[in-house]
């Protein structure tokens, strides 16, 4: 139902080709001062996409997002006793 998606940093030379991008997947975030883009596809075109991003003039690199492939169950997610007593104070 739900297609697996992955983010691209593309990082730019000039701003001006943003809406270029558009055509490649979802333009995220757009970050004027250092000039870069997080775009979302799906995860079985990025690798396509990428080759096809490295290719433009104006893109100076292009990064993977590897959050899809990050273990994002951790193992110590009980709160201590000390925090939890200092959460149920005061109100």
């Amino acid at each position: 139902m739900f297609e697996k998606r992955q983010g691209i940093v593309v990082w730019l030379h000039h701003l001006k080709q943003i809406k270029n991008l558009r055509r490649f997947g979802n333009i995220h975030y757009v970050s004027k001062r250092l000039k870069y883009c997080v775009l979302y596809c799906n995860m079985d075109e990025t690798e396509q996409i990428t080759k096809k991003l490295q290719a433009l003039p104006f893109v100076k690199t292009v990064e993977p997002s590897y959050k899809p492939f990050l273990k994002m169950e951790f193992e110590n997610s009980k709160p201590d006793k000390a925090k939890e007593y200092d959460y149920k104070v005061g109100i």
